[in-house]
This record gives C-alpha cells, sequence and structure tokens, in this order.
C-alpha cells in the first residue's frame, strides 16, 4: 500500500511513523511530505531511507491513505487535491473538523462514522477531545450524560515543535526565539490556549465543547472546559466532573470504565503524564463518586496527546479504511 504523510517532519508526522511501523501497517511505498526548508531531508523508516519532498499536483497519486498533521492551511489546500488523486485523507488538524460532511472520529468511540465521508476527508479530533470522549463514551453506555466540566492541563507538545523548543529554551535561562504561548511556559502555567473570544472562552475550549457534543452525537450535551498549558513535555491531563443520568456505584464506575476499549484503569496509583508518554490507551485514575451528589463522578484521564491525541488515533482510522 502507498502512503503519504504531509507534515513528516513534525512532532506528530514523526510520531505517524513510530505508531505506521509498530503496529506493522502494510506500507509498500511511503510518500513523506514537509514544507520547503525540508525538502531534501532523508528519514530512516522500517529499514530504509527515504527522501522528504514537497507536495505538488501528482503527488498524491496511488496513494490509498494520506495522513496529514501540517496545519489547518496546508490541510484546506492539499487535503482536497489527494482526494482528487484517489487518497482517503485522514486529516490531524483543525481545518476540517467543523465541516459537517466531514467525519470527526475517536475509532473506540464512533467508528461507523468513518463510513460517511462524503469529500474523502476524515478528521481526528483535537487532542485533549480524543482522551475525554474515550472516557465519557464508557460512562454514557454505563449510566448516561447530563453534564461535563472538565479542565484540562496540556503539555507543550501540543504546540507543536515551537512549543517544545520554546520550554527546552527557557529551563536552559534562554529567551525562546519563537514561543507559541502569551507568556512564560517554564514554571508556569497559561490558562489561555488559543485565540481568546470576546466571551472570555478561549478557541481551545470551545474545540473541546464543540467536539464532544459531535463525537458522542449529543448535540445538547452542557460541556465546559478550561484549557491549561503546563510545562510538561508529553501528555495531557485531563480533571473531569460528570453529571450522570442515573446514580452509579463507585465499583460499577470502575467496571465501565475498564471494559472500555482503549481505557487503561489505574485505582492503586493515579497516570501521570510523565509515565504515560510513550503508550496509546487512555488512563483514567482517582476515580470518585461526589459524596453529596450520587449522579456526579469525578476522575482524571491522562494521554501521550503525540500518540492517541494525534498519530495513533489517525493510524487506527487508517486501520478500519484498511478492513473496511
Amino acid at each position: 500500500m502507498r502512503i503519504a504523510i504531509l507534515g513528516a517532519t513534525g512532532a506528530v508526522g514523526r510520531t505517524m511513523l513510530e505508531v505506521l511501523e509498530e503496529r506493522e501497517f502494510p506500507v509498500d511505498d511511503l510518500v513523506l511530505l514537509a514544507s520547503e526548508r525540508s525538502v531534501g531531508a532523508t528519514i530512516e523508516w522500517n529499514g530504509r531511507i527515504w527522501q522528504v519532498q514537497q507536495p505538488a499536483p501528482g503527488v498524491f497519486e496511488g496513494c490509498s491513505v494520506a495522513l496529514f498533521s501540517a496545519g489547518a492551511a496546508r490541510s484546506r489546500e492539499w487535503a482536497p487535491v489527494a482526494v482528487a488523486e484517489g487518497a482517503v485523507v485522514v486529516d490531524n488538524s483543525s481545518g476540517w473538523r467543523a465541516d459537517p460532511e466531514v467525519p470527526l472520529v475517536v475509532p473506540e468511540v464512533n467508528a461507523h462514522r468513518i463510513r460517511d465521508r462524503a469529500k474523502g476527508i476524515i478528521a481526528n479530533p483535537n487532542c485533549a477531545t480524543i482522551q475525554l470522549v474515550v472516557a465519557l463514551e464508557a460512562l454514557r453506555r454505563a449510566g448516561g450524560l447530563r453534564r461535563v466540566v472538565a479542565s484540562t492541563y496540556q503539555s507543550v507538545s501540543g504546540a507543536g515543535e515551537k512549543g517544545i523548543a520554546a520550554l527546552n529554551a527557557e529551563l536552559a535561562g534562554r529567551t525562546a526565539e519563537a514561543t507559541p504561548f502569551v507568556g512564560p511556559i517554564a514554571q508556569n502555567v497559561i490558562p489561555w490556549i488559543g485565540e481568546r473570544e470576546s466571551d472570555g472562552w478561549n478557541d481551545e475550549e470551545k474545540k473541546v465543547r464543540a467536539e464532544t457534543r459531535r463525537i458522542l452525537e449529543l448535540p445538547a450535551l452542557p460541556v465546559a472546559a478550561t484549557c491549561v498549558r503546563v510545562p510538561v513535555r508529553v501528555g495531557h491531563a485531563i480533571s473531569a466532573t460528570v453529571e450522570l443520568e442515573r446514580a452509579l456505584r463507585h465499583a460499577e464506575v470502575v467496571e465501565a470504565l475498564s471494559g472500555m476499549s482503549g481505557c487503561v484503569v489505574d485505582l492503586e496509583r493515579d497516570p501521570l503524564p510523565r509515565e504515560v508518554a510513550g503508550t496509546d490507551a487512555v488512563h483514567v485514575g482517582h476515580i470518585r463518586v461526589d459524596p453529596d451528589l450520587a449522579n456526579v463522578v469525578h476522575f482524571w484521564v491522562v494521554a501521550d496527546n503525540l500518540r492517541k491525541g494525534a498519530a495513533t488515533n489517525a493510524v487506527q482510522i487508517a486501520e478500519d479504511l484498511l478492513r473496511e
């Protein structure tokens, strides 16, 4: 199978290559695409050396799947080209997530939506949304959902290579040359991800709300998020409070989460970003039933944002396409 990766030299693109190799995805030919400054660079993958090229008309010919992680503008430009040349595009940017003709997919939750790709494009959700909805879907099946309140603690790699570079520079005592953050990130937390609207909500917070409702197919579900950037290289954490339609005992909550595909429950030792980095599951811990409200559950969710929050989710979608 011929596969293309747009954004192959970025943090998510390189992780996509790792995941493809680890999961033994059947790739016969690999087309690595990146910006002009990376053209000519080489990447070793699966025992071979592959050269990076620039996207251009004709480059997607013969590709069954094209994995995109190069930002919204590049995706809007090149996804229609890739589709016209015969590829199904799995896009990791925000470029197509709000398009009603483009399915927004987390395979453990709504893999059936992969078939509904009128434009030949499937969107990967926001990294924080992905890990949240895996846990929420488990609870929805067990007790129904009435309301979700979430506080996210998102690592700098969620802002790409520039985010990692900014943290590294500040930790080394230097000023970051091109920081994507509104303030210093080292030894700090920043409750500002994306543009801040006049109503006070940040763009990331609106994404979590809109995408959660769409993936779960609960368009009226009340969802409120506070999204915070933290000085962690890899791994997003979420503190979630969920009001259920019916009360569940602690054991029932644990059973529901433990039985969810892609979800790992740790009751002995709460999952931490540093320990979860490099894994593909959504890890849940610190599970509590509210002492005053029997139908309210509190829990902690951690996942590797470069893997399950981006690359692994995209490859899982590609695997479902392969089976299809």
